[in-house]
């Protein structure tokens, strides 16, 4: 612990000039854009690709779940060879990956030629997603300046998840399901000719080499996890093909822990885990996404299943919702400067679990602006104000050559959390409405049920950040 904490900067810089401070930033934010769109675009998708295809409804769960499983199992393993074989070669291999099998994807014929091009997605998006956390980081001082790029890198996050339904119902409405997909190409590609261009390599300069034993545990563990919590949607949790997995998945993951306390290069040293920062800042980010996926989610079935709105309408609904989390986002920093990032977390908690606590009174005839806009921009300003600090915190305090990997257990907690909170509330929506046929006033029942939960969840959050979060971010 006391080495890691004592490291000097020995990351390695190639001899080229180096590129405008904003033009790393802007492409490394695009990679991870196009890494979280894909993650809600293809929902909208969904029911062409079953015309399409001819997928039945298990192919269609696994459209998504291939992608989340893949995307979840590799990321820590992500982070660390970004660490040890170079951040800007991962990038480029993730993006690369990613653009290919969106190509693939697009051009499927087959439904198991869809399934292996997403599964190549996650992989390609799990390399690429530390990477551009670590780009930004690593590119930009720290101080203020650090704070408004990761700022940036949270809003661009946070947009690509919110602009999903809206990007996919105006390419299926106007082009076809393959677009969703075919979009990435000419976008990856641009990205990855700039990036080989202008990013700079960098790389931990202390020569170990990969923990096999802890990748090949650590990636079974979470992959197997991501795969039990997909299950409970068509299974349920008591079912063995749920309980099956997640225990195997937990029992991976306590064995992945046991192996890196007794390796001498271990994927993880446990001392990050006793960093209060990343700790403390992880598991804020868990909660946090447990509540906030489930947002853009249930916020498009009430906006289509109840109000009867069109895809594309739904997606247009969300606008104001989207921009908010940008504003949110960028704002940030500012708030940061004088109020400290723990502060600042915490009021963005408490803001969105205003607006989940408006929206838990939604009802089946309710006015745009108050059952849809008004909470939903609340709920995403907030999501931003959290989102910025609480990314600042769990990158400060670990050594240098520790920065890919702290990013891929930034994105893990999230995404995992996200996956988490929308198998957990999807639970507590069927059994809201339970036994009775699925009117709009019963559907509005069960979606309500969800944001008061969330609200919950997110008031814990907000006294666990409080309690727990460092006043300021830990110097390197």
């Amino acid at each position: 612990m006391a080495r890691m904490l004592e490291a000097t900067d020995t990351t390695r810089m190639s001899g080229r000039a180096a590129s405008p401070m904003w033009l790393v930033v802007a492409l490394a934010c695009a990679g991870q854009f196009l890494v979280v769109l894909d993650i809600s675009v293809v929902n909208v998708a969904l029911p062409s690709v079953r015309t399409g295809l001819g997928l039945g409804e298990q192919g269609l769960q696994w459209v998504v779940n291939a992608y989340a499983i893949a995307f979840a199992g590799f990321m820590l393993l992500g982070g660390r060879a970004g660490d040890l074989y170079g951040r800007k070669r991962m990038f480029l291999v993730g993006l690369g990956l990613f653009t290919l099998a969106s190509l693939a994807g697009g051009l499927a014929q087959e439904g198991w030629q869809l399934l292996l091009a997403r599964a190549v997605q996650g992989l390609g998006a799990a390399v690429l997603a530390p990477s551009t956390l670590t780009i930004v980081t690593s590119a930009v001082p720290e101080g203020a300046a650090r704070a408004r790029a990761i700022a940036t890198w949270t809003a661009v996050g946070a947009g690509g998840g919110a602009a999903g339904g809206f990007v996919g119902g105006v390419l299926v409405d106007v082009l076809s399901w393959r677009w969703v997909l075919l979009i990435n190409v000419p976008v990856g590609a641009i990205v990855l000719a700039g990036a080989a261009r202008w990013l700079a390599e960098s790389r931990a300069g202390d020569g170990r080499r990969l923990d096999l034993p802890g990748a090949v545990l650590v990636t079974a563990g979470l992959a197997t996890l991501a795969y039990g919590i997909s299950q409970t949607a068509a299974e349920g949790w008591t079912a063995a093909a749920t309980l099956v997995p997640l225990c195997a998945g937990l029992a991976l993951i306590a064995l992945f822990l046991l192996v890196e306390a007794r390796a001498k290069a271990p994927l993880m040293p446990l001392g990050l885990l006793r960093l209060r920062s990343v700790a403390s800042a992880n598991v804020a980010m868990f909660l946090s996404g447990s509540a906030m996926f489930c947002m853009w989610f249930f916020m498009t079935l009430y906006a289509q299943n109840v109000l009867g709105y069109t895809p594309l309408e739904a997606g247009l609904a969300l606008v104001p919702s989207s921009l908010a989390v940008i504003v949110g986002s960028k704002l940030a920093p500012r708030l940061m400067r004088t109020a400290g990032p723990r502060t600042v977390a915490v009021l963005g908690t408490l803001i969105a679990m205003t607006g989940f606590g408006w929206q838990s009174t939604m009802t089946a005839d309710g006015a745009y602006l108050t059952a849809i806009m008004f909470p939903g921009v609340l709920m995403m300003l907030g999501a931003g104000l959290a989102g910025t600090p609480l990314a600042a915190l769990a990158t400060s305090g670990a050594a240098p050559q520790e920065a890919g990997l702290v990013s891929g257990l930034v994105n893990t907690s999230r995404t995992m959390g996200g996956s988490l909170g929308l198998a957990v509330m999807s639970t507590v929506a069927a059994a809201r409405t339970a036994g009775s046929a699925p009117t709009p006033q019963t559907l509005t029942e069960g979606y309500a049920v969800v944001f008061g939960a969330g609200a919950v969840v997110l008031a814990a959050g907000a006294v666990l950040m409080w309690v727990w979060l460092p006043r300021r971010a830990a110097a390197h």
